[in-house]
């Protein structure tokens, strides 16, 4: 017993270790590859991005269900992105409330006949309305499909431009998002298939009329902690998967995609749980199976602002969705394991997925248990503890402050120092 004892808890701290270096070594590339960014934005500005004749057009399609106090504000918002050719499709999924009606009032829509071809799978469409006010403006009225995934795919029937942006109708996009996320696909229009853009935390920022006027550090600790995971995982993690072709999740709530590829994987899979990571590594599967040269890009500075989980039961209802569409997606993808076809995502991208990702709570939570154990028979060694201690959370902290960091020396979003202090003290939680 002793002996097994020791045993896990000493593979636990290899795990511990070995994802602190994969963390670390992802940091460092994080840290070059952002200042390549802002070297390339200073040199090129977005000027050029938007008066360029050669800026493809862009669909945004947006899925609603029950938004019916927020969605004029939200519509209103995306039609006034910085952008030269847009087309907005709002999908209303079956709403049980006056999404439709609020819509109608406020861009005055009109019916219109047009030919729907159901080639991407989803609920039957009630309806197709046109803005009088704002040609760009169509709104798709469907049966509830039961899903986000369901309901992107009615929007991508009726898209017409060469790539689509998918977005959350409840997040808040800054006005240069679109022009920002275009950049890598302008620099390679061959090559770059599909773009991530940042998510960073909503709450306790000001807002007046759907528009961020003021960032600022949440109050809630439960909150401020959401806001240096998602630091981590996206300037440390994504800038750097994305860094070296092996980006596996871009969001859900901001991204960019070719609409003929989109299309040819057979849209968004209705059932997967984790639709995101799902369509990004069918994507992945598509273009290794053709040796295609292709890049799917991150890019770290157009900012989607996202409201997080204020209370433990939401953000335990969010995580364990999360877990399980991992899951999904890992399984499905299996074959895909090291397989030359595949290269480094069935090598290295997929493999880390499931040792580091898939399976992190179960080791955590397991060698919470065994150290405790341990400590309570009084075998658990001090020197051992201490190494523990150094290795897996000094490490993980210094990682953690490394983000918070990264993101005051290269966007600098939370001006007040106070905001700046708390998150870095979070980082010891």
């Amino acid at each position: 017993m002793i002996r097994l004892l020791e045993i896990t808890n000493h593979a636990v701290f290899w795990y511990y270790l070995a994802s602190n270096i994969a963390y670390l070594v992802m940091l460092l590339v994080a840290l070059r590859t952002s200042a390549m960014h802002q070297r390339h934005l200073e040199s090129h500005g977005l000027r050029w991005a938007g008066d360029t004749p050669l800026t493809p057009p862009i669909t945004i399609i947006a899925p609603a269900h029950n938004e019916e106090a927020s969605i004029r504000i939200a519509v209103g918002n995306l039609l006034q992105l910085d952008y030269p050719e847009l087309e907005v499709i709002v999908v209303n999924d079956g709403s049980e409330d006056r999404t439709l009606e609020e819509m109608r009032e406020e861009f005055h829509l009109r019916p219109v006949r047009a030919v729907y071809v159901a080639e991407m799978k989803s609920a039957s469409v009630r309806g197709l309305y046109r803005s009088s006010a704002n040609p760009r403006l169509l709104v798709v009225d469907k049966e509830p499909g039961g899903s986000k995934a369901d309901a992107v795919n009615a929007g991508l029937n009726m898209a017409t431009s060469p790539y689509v942006c998918i977005v959350d109708s409840d997040s808040v996009l800054e006005r240069d998002a679109l022009l920002r996320i275009m950049l890598p696909v302008l620099a390679d229009p061959q090559g770059v298939v599909a773009v991530g853009g940042i998510i960073r935390v909503l709450n306790g920022s000001e807002i007046a009329n759907g528009q961020l006027r003021r960032v600022r550090l949440p109050r809630k600790s439960i909150e401020v902690i959401q806001v240096i995971e998602y630091l981590r995982a996206f300037l440390i993690g994504r800038e750097a998967w994305g860094q070296g072709n092996m980006l596996t999740i871009i969001s859900g709530a901001f991204g960019v995609f070719r609409t003929d590829l989109v299309r040819a994987v057979g849209g968004y899979r209705a059932s997967a749980i984790g639709e995101d990571f799902d369509l990004v590594a069918r994507m992945h599967r598509q273009l290794l199976q053709k040796n295609a040269d292709y890049r799917i890009h991150f890019v770290p500075d157009p900012m989607c602002w996202t409201e997080v989980p204020s209370d433990l039961k939401s953000l335990g209802r969010q995580r364990a969705r999360w877990q399980k569409g991992l899951w999904d997606v890992l399984w499905s993808s299996r074959d895909m394991l090291f397989r030359k076809r595949y290269g480094r995502i069935g090598w290295i991208a997929l493999p880390y997925m499931w040792l580091f990702e898939l399976a992190a709570p179960v080791v955590e939570i397991g060698g919470l248990g065994t150290m405790a154990l341990a400590a309570a028979l009084g075998v658990l060694s001090r020197g051992f503890f201490l190494q523990f201690l150094l290795f897996g959370y000094a490490f993980a902290t210094v990682i953690s402050i490394g983000s918070v960091l990264q993101e005051e020396l290269t966007y600098k979003r939370y001006n007040d120092w106070q905001d700046v202090g708390r998150l870095v003290s979070y980082c010891f939680l």
